[in-house]
């Protein structure tokens, strides 16, 4: 009998997927009970698969928050799609989490059509079902459930938790036996450095949803360790000098009240006063450089914050 046997400890990866906005970085938040991954409006916040950890007794989860699942046409889009199917096919379950509300759309159509390459278990979570009625729900379940034998279907409101607190327990059945991988009271594995720019990409969102597009990036450039706090440099990358105005805001009133609002949220999760700098700079055609978008994921499994 291995150690892990013996001690009966338990660790499980399960991969959240889905199509955008179908509210995948709300349900694992949900599940973790605090905030790991940046939710907005916008189609395609989450660019980089980001792990939530949940511990149930002598269980832990690391939940896998994916980049959507749709018709990618950019070169990045591509990346950010196999990215996902990557994180599936190699967890030991997958939640597909589907908008109950709305009809099933056509990039939902094309992740069902594509399931049959996922060999772990499938859990099928409908979501809003606090905006829908029961019958149209119900249908949506069986239409789904006729093509892919999912394992358990969960109707669920991730906003809310309805449903969670079960499709919870169901998850933590799925984690076979084996040592945890990471240590008690860790929330995420992200870098902190990635971290702290999934903030402040959050804030412009939040700001400026009507007034930019997708393609905007932030990177964390510099991270000091200072006695009165930390000093983090972040650069927000844009692809139009028209777009840079606009984050820029007039005589710079805009960039400095996201500043204020990131630099607020970061010394909330870091528990040390924060001075955050932030730079925007035009990189056109940014959303196509491919390379760039695989230098993220490397950072995004690294643990060290940049010097």
């Amino acid at each position: 009998m291995s150690e892990a046997e013996a001690t009966c400890t338990r660790c499980g990866f399960i991969a959240v997927i889905g199509p955008p906005n179908a509210g995948k970085s709300t349900l694992v938040n949900r599940l973790v009970g605090s905030k790991v991954s940046i939710v907005s409006r916008k189609v395609q916040t989450t660019r980089l698969p980001l792990r939530g950890i949940v511990v149930a007794g002598n269980c832990q989860l690391v939940l896998i928050d994916t980049p959507g699942i749709f018709g990618p046409k950019k070169p990045l889009e591509r990346a950010m799609v196999h990215a996902a199917w990557g994180e599936a096919r190699d967890a030991d379950g997958s939640v597909l989490i589907l908008d109950g509300a709305s009809a099933l759309t056509e990039d939902g159509e094309r992740i069902l059509d594509a399931l049959g390459g996922v060999r772990a278990p499938l859990v099928l979570a409908l979501n809003k079902i606090d905006r829908v009625q029961k019958e149209r729900l119900l249908a949506l379940a069986r239409a789904c459930n006729e093509r892919v034998p999912f394992a358990a279907t969960f109707m669920i409101s991730a906003l809310n938790g309805d449903g969670v607190a079960e499709l919870k327990q169901h998850l933590l059945g799925l984690a076979p036996v084996g040592p945890w991988h990471y240590a008690q009271g860790e929330l995420s594995d992200a870098p902190l450095a990635v971290a702290a720019a999934e903030i402040t990409r959050e804030k412009i969102y939040d700001r400026l949803h009507d007034e930019l597009p997708y393609a905007i990036a932030v990177e964390t450039t510099s991270w000091r360790e200072q006695h009165n706090g930390i000093r983090i440099e972040q650069t927000i990358f844009v692809e139009r000098e028209a777009q840079k105005a606009i984050v820029l805001g007039k005589g710079g009133r805009q960039i400095r009240e996201l500043s204020l609002a990131a630099r607020t949220e970061l010394a909330r999760m870091l528990g040390r006063p924060v001075h955050l700098f932030l730079f925007v700079k035009v990189r056109a055609r940014w959303g196509e450089e491919l390379e760039r978008y695989r230098e993220l994921l490397a950072a995004a499994k690294d643990d060290a914050t940049p010097k």
